[in-house]
């Protein structure tokens, strides 16, 4: 029997600081440490698979740093007709992406993976949130503006669904409203919720 999980060490296996955000939400004390992990997709491979691995990978490679430790691993591919959409980096990139999303549907697949060290060989838990985005159809000003003032260059997508990005958006379908932003806390704290971890008690 594991100990319980709020006497456990938890550590978001990330470099994304909107992760870290997402998390000090739910006021539980996490460490943060970046996994070493190569993020390129296979050739072939299904945009949940790619998220689904990676998400596993991440909270592994950390786990191995921290032995007993509960592990959360997250990653974030989108799609548009099959076709992965990464992050711009450039504003050159980041206009062409916006260019070829407006009026149309892009599918967001957000990965999450619980690793708990606590257990032999580490016990795993891993979801795929799906959230279907339909963008406005805007002009290019609009959206090399956009760019602009918010600079995205780090987000799959090119927008910051979390600020000025939702101008961007006609629509947003998903079981988990934080998915989109890259950590869905509905499924995680159902996750945490399950190896112990208590989220409201009286002191």
């Amino acid at each position: 029997m594991a100990p319980p999980a709020a006497s456990s060490r938890l550590i978001l296996a990330s470099s994304s600081k909107y992760r870290k955000e997402l998390l000090s939400r739910l006021h539980i004390p996490f460490e943060v440490m970046v996994p070493e992990v190569d993020e390129t997709p296979f050739a072939h491979e299904a945009p949940e698979s790619t998220a689904l691995r990676l998400a596993q990978a991440k909270a592994v490679a950390v786990g191995k740093l921290a032995p007993g430790a509960l592990v959360i691993g997250s990653d974030q591919v989108a799609t548009l007709d099959g076709e992965q959409i990464g992050k711009p980096g450039t504003h050159h990139a980041a206009l062409e992406q916006l260019q070829r999303m407006r009026g149309r549907q892009v599918i967001f697949h957000t990965a999450l993976c619980l690793l708990d060290g606590r257990q032999i060989n580490g016990t795993i838990q891993l979801e795929n949130i799906q959230t279907l985005v339909r963008f406005r159809d805007l002009p290019d000003y609009e959206l090399d503006a956009y760019l602009h003032i918010e600079q995205p260059y780090d987000c799959a997508g090119s927008a910051k669904n979390e600020g000025l990005g939702i101008a961007l958006i006609d629509k947003i379908e998903s079981t988990d409203p934080t998915a989109l932003t890259g950590l869905p806390l509905i499924a995680l704290t159902t996750m945490l919720r399950s190896v112990g971890m208590q989220f409201f008690t009286f002191k």
